[in-house]
């Protein structure tokens, strides 16, 4: 292999990060990467009216963030204090520069909260030039909700009134969508219950149909629905509420009781808009069985009722509407249709969107038609609708598909190159899954390098497909190493992979490289930097 990391005497001897795994060894990475390498181009969260979401500090340019980062990621030692890694005296740290920092941070949360709590203690200590802002502490919740570090969490809002920093309803929304999102729903209810007690104001309509959202996006309409019945009383029910749950059952599969409700809302008199229908329509259309063509027609039967009803009542289907149907024309592969639908939008003055123009792609690249998807590509650049990571990803995928590297690696030095689109975690994790089973490393570095300098990741994902790709090229001492990184770094990984690692080690006649791995993992009484000690970290536990 023309290239390695090299791993420290101090890490091999230095112990677990103690974030729970509980959230990962649910899952295979099979699936867990199979997720992250999906791409779904007519998504229901572009469908629904969204809430007013909780803002955090956007990722802008900065080089002093840049260096600390750096600095921190590359020399940190996870289980000393702050300053052994980080001579941070002389810099003048502001609250900018700490966000900006905390967002380079983002994937590694040990580190991120170890930065974070030497920031508070300069800023108590007078040795800052800033004060503690509420946008900080959002950041930090939603970092350790990332990691399911909600003792910490709960902690820092604590820690806030300390401060006196009233919290915002935005701390509490964040809290709230990573709650659900771990699949702790009562607590995130309990949450919501308790935010008035800390933000003495009630909650608001947005802050009740941000909490229905939240639970139909991760697939508790159930449980959004027995909040509603409980507290409809207390908000006031329009249209953005029922569309959101309409959105719930349908993401589940059962658009007979989106219909169910959008027949209540209509007999209380709340007039459903367009937003309502394309969420009704993207649920007869995004699961229905397309084979045998039967079916297939069943569906567009299904679509062209629901268009007719919409005209019936004013309502003129958009962009999202024809998009929608184009998908399942998509999905059916279907290319010939697909084009002649995306002729019929223009005719009728409908100009394509970037979804549109991605899913009759992925229909044409799915079917081995690169050069049409190319020229649509071309096409879709020329009318100036700007490519997403999602449309470059039809590529990859048929590349993939293909094995061909090459052509791979082409687009995606072009795509960084004309800097119009940036890669996202979809197009790095199927770029190293599939380098990695070619054993391309020089690519598979040439991406793991991008992917930390643009501060995407890498993530658990990434780690994983990594690592089992050298498991499977018996590239052991590469495994090994990369498995302690991901540690270090907060991420803890699967079960699976901890079994697949040991099994291909065994076979390896490696029992001493295993037990070392073993040793470090199950060491619980190591004694973290200081900057620990006040919190409730949960350990990993196997």
């Amino acid at each position: 292999m023309a290239w390695r990391r090299v791993v420290p005497t101090r890490a091999i001897s230095s112990s677990l990060t103690p974030f729970s795994t509980k959230s990962f060894s649910s899952s295979s990475p099979v699936t867990s990467a199979a997720s992250a390498t999906a791409t779904t181009t007519t998504d229901c969260s572009d469908l629904s009216e969204p809430p007013t979401k909780p803002t955090l500090p956007t990722l802008r340019r900065s080089n002093d963030a840049e260096l600390i980062s750096k600095i921190l990621l590359e020399h940190h030692n996870p289980f000393h204090a702050m300053e052994s890694s980080l001579q941070l005296h002389g810099i003048s740290l502001s609250s900018h520069l700490l966000h900006q920092t905390l967002l380079r941070l983002k994937h590694f949360s040990k580190i991120a909260l170890s930065f974070f709590s030497w920031a508070m203690a300069q800023s108590q200590a007078q040795q800052a030039h800033f004060t503690p802002h509420i946008a900080s502490f959002n950041l930090m919740i939603d970092i350790l909700g990332k990691v399911r570090q909600f003792d910490v969490a709960w902690q820092f809002i604590v820690q806030m009134q300390s401060l006196n920093l009233k919290p915002e309803s935005t701390t509490f929304l964040i809290l709230i969508r990573r709650l659900i999102s771990a699949g702790f729903t009562r607590q995130a209810i309990r949450a919501f219950d308790d935010m008035p007690c800390f933000v003495e104001e009630q909650a608001s309509n947005e802050d009740f149909v941000y909490l229905l959202d939240t639970l139909c996006k991760y697939g508790y309409v159930k449980v959004a629905m027995e909040v509603f019945n409980k507290r409809k009383w207390n908000f006031e029910v329009g249209s953005k509420v029922y569309t959101v749950l309409i959105y719930g059952w349908c993401k589940v599969n059962r658009v007979d009781m989106g219909e169910r409700l959008l027949r209540e809302m209509v007999e209380k008199g709340i007039e459903p808009n367009v937003v309502t229908y394309n969420v009704l329509l993207n649920g007869i259309c995004r699961r229905a069985s397309l084979h045998p063509d039967d079916r297939f027609d069943w569906t567009i039967r299904n679509a062209d009722t629901l268009f007719d009803e919409m005209r019936e009542k004013g309502i003129e289907p958009d962009v999202t509407s024809y998009s929608i149907v184009l998908h399942v024309y998509s999905r059916a592969h279907k290319p010939d249709l697909t084009i002649e639908k995306l002729g019929a939008m223009k005719e009728k003055g409908i100009c394509p969107s970037v979804a549109t123009y991605t899913s009759a792609i992925k229909c044409l690249s799915s079917c081995g038609r690169l050069v049409e998807a190319e020229r649509l590509l071309d096409e879709m650049v020329s009318n100036g609708v700007s490519p997403s990571a999602a449309t470059y990803n039809c590529f990859f995928k048929e590349y993939r598909g293909r094995k061909d590297a090459e052509n791979a690696i082409n687009l995606y030095r072009k795509m960084k190159k004309v800097g119009s689109c940036t890669p996202d975690m979809h197009t790095y994790n199927i770029l190293v899954g599939m380098f990695s089973k070619l054993n391309k490393m020089g690519m598979v570095k040439e991406i793991w390098d991008d992917m930390k300098a643009n501060g995407a990741g890498p993530d658990l994902d990434s780690y994983t497909m990594l690592i089992h790709c050298l498991i499977e090229k018996q590239k052991w001492r590469n495994a090994c190493e990369f498995f302690v990184e991901m540690i270090e770094k907060g991420f803890l990984p699967q079960k699976v992979t901890f079994e697949t690692l040991y099994r291909g080690l065994i076979q390896a006649n490696k029992l001493r490289t295993w037990r070392r791995l073993k040793k470090k993992l199950e060491e619980e009484s190591i004694s973290f930097g200081s900057e620990f000690e006040h919190y409730h970290l949960q350990p990993y536990r196997r």
